[in-house]
């Protein structure tokens, strides 16, 4: 790819594995920014070493240590995670390109997520969890070089956990919500989410994201 053809938020295969492009930054050498979305590590590159891949419909990759198919047919309910495609936001929402969020209510197919972001039925597709039927593999480039032993440990969130302690937040820890400038501290934790004194749950991989949160303080649990 070209630099100038890079977006915040594009999907794209670097190393054989699918990553999200965080940011773009043209004055540095290694001027691209990536996640890689299986277990949200950073990676700083550049453009001609990425892939640019555009989702569909049946595709099927790994996020954060769990697989999941993308159906543009599922009517979305609460508690699904949906894949923003199309962001399109109102003035009061903070949403861009294939962000991963999670649904709050719905109504007439419009959803509210817990992020507090209304997002209209053509804006996204559900993030239905699992592999379907005669789905398209998009967590790697090319499956057969990948180790069988490493594709059932990418699809593990404990595995993630046990890897690197650094990226798994604990109750106490408090952070800053960028785009709405709030501070909060997380009271609760599921296996992938966290819950904050406010009642807002995030998905663990949201707290990563620099453009998005903050950590103000870390608990010592020691």
């Amino acid at each position: 790819m070209k630099l100038f053809q890079v977006r915040k938020g594009q999907f794209v295969f670097y190393k054989n594995e699918l990553h999200k492009v965080y940011s773009v930054k043209p004055m540095f050498k290694r001027s691209v920014h990536l996640y890689r979305l299986k277990d949200m590590q950073q990676v700083l590159t550049q453009a001609s070493e990425i892939q640019l891949y555009k989702p569909k419909n049946n595709d099927t990759f790994i996020f954060y240590g769990k697989r999941y198919t993308i159906d543009e047919n599922e009517k979305a309910e609460p508690g699904d995670y949906i894949l923003i495609v199309k962001p399109a936001p109102d003035f009061l929402d903070h949403y861009s390109l294939n962000e991963i969020e999670k649904v709050e209510s719905v109504e007439d197919g419009n959803v509210v997520t817990t992020r507090d972001n209304g997002v209209k039925h053509n804006e996204y597709v559900v993030m239905v969890p699992g592999k379907k039927d005669a789905s398209q593999e998009i967590a790697y480039f090319d499956k057969s070089l990948v180790p069988e032993e490493q594709q059932l440990q990418d699809e593990s969130i404990s595995y993630l956990a046990e890897k690197d302690d650094t990226l798994k937040p604990v109750v106490g820890d408090i952070y800053l919500d960028v785009q709405n400038q709030t501070k909060a501290m997380i009271v609760a934790m599921t296996e992938d989410e966290v819950v904050f004194g406010h009642g807002v749950r995030v998905h663990v991989a949201e707290l990563l994201d620099e453009n998005r949160y903050e950590l103000l303080y870390q608990f010592d649990e020691d």
